[in-house]
């Protein structure tokens, strides 16, 4: 059967910050021990930085006036993607499963492992000793279930149904994701 969460990864994730992960859904053949976390100690302290963020009335394609009538209020990525630091690490992604999500290769996800997993959200979870990220869903029959958001590639990814595996770990809900251009 499956769990929201185990005591290694609770207990670990909980005292350190993770400083780098592997992958998010690889292939079928890629097992767990391919897609290491890298787990370090926490800093005491997030690090804060406050950036100015704009607010223009007609936004321009270039670089908007530094004016100070156009800055609305600083913003820290940290305030904006953590809600709970002590439970939040961070994913990158590999593949396309979940585009039609708006996620895509090489995004940093946020998730947050204080957060309750419900039938809509978007979870990272091991399934079969892999690692993915999907949209936990409720389907015919009251059967829960990791789907992909992928309609044109619909056939290239399966349904997890999580009665059907022993080892599923839902690890916590994405609640952000940053791109870089």
């Amino acid at each position: 059967m499956f769990s929201q969460s185990s005591y290694f990864y609770g207990h670990h994730l909980m005292q350190h910050s993770l400083t780098s992960v592997a992958t998010t859904q690889i292939s079928p053949s890629a097992r767990f021990d391919a897609n290491a976390l890298h787990i370090g100690a926490a800093l005491p302290e997030p690090i804060s930085l406050h950036l100015p963020l704009i607010a223009s009335p007609c936004p321009q394609a270039g670089f908007p006036s530094p004016a100070a009538d156009y800055v609305e209020e600083t913003l820290d990525l940290n305030e904006l993607l953590i809600r709970n630091p002590p439970a939040t690490f961070f994913v990158r992604v590999q593949g396309e499963s979940m585009v039609d999500a708006k996620i895509f290769e090489g995004d940093v996800l946020a998730v947050d492992r204080s957060i309750d997993t419900r039938p809509g959200s978007i979870v990272v979870a091991t399934y079969a000793g892999d690692i993915y990220v999907k949209r936990l869903a409720k389907l015919a029959g009251g059967r829960l279930a990791l789907v992909s958001e992928n309609a044109a590639q619909r056939d290239q990814y399966p349904i997890l149904y999580l009665d059907q595996v022993e080892d599923c770990t839902l690890w916590g809900v994405v609640t952000g994701s940053v791109r870089r251009f």
